[in-house]
């Protein structure tokens, strides 16, 4: 069963990201540590989420996890 465009909001949320802007139901989401780097968002919060979007979330989040740990390199 597909996750709710909620979840992935909430995990883009809690891993630092912010609403970048918005343009009709496409939210746009980026983080500060990642230049460049966004995941789009369409759709209302309770809709099932596509498989690309989880795809696109997934991807976001990786590479975040690999900014942070550059940073943390001596």
């Amino acid at each position: 069963m597909p996750r709710k465009l909620r979840a992935l909001r909430a995990e883009l949320r809690r891993a630092g990201f912010a609403p970048d802007h918005q343009t009709g139901s496409h939210q746009v989401w980026k983080h500060p540590l990642l230049p460049g780097v966004s995941a789009n968002l369409a759709g209302k919060d309770g809709a099932d989420a596509k498989r690309y979007q989880e795809r696109e979330v997934q991807a976001a989040l990786h590479r975040l996890a690999e900014a942070q740990r550059r940073q943390q390199q001596p």
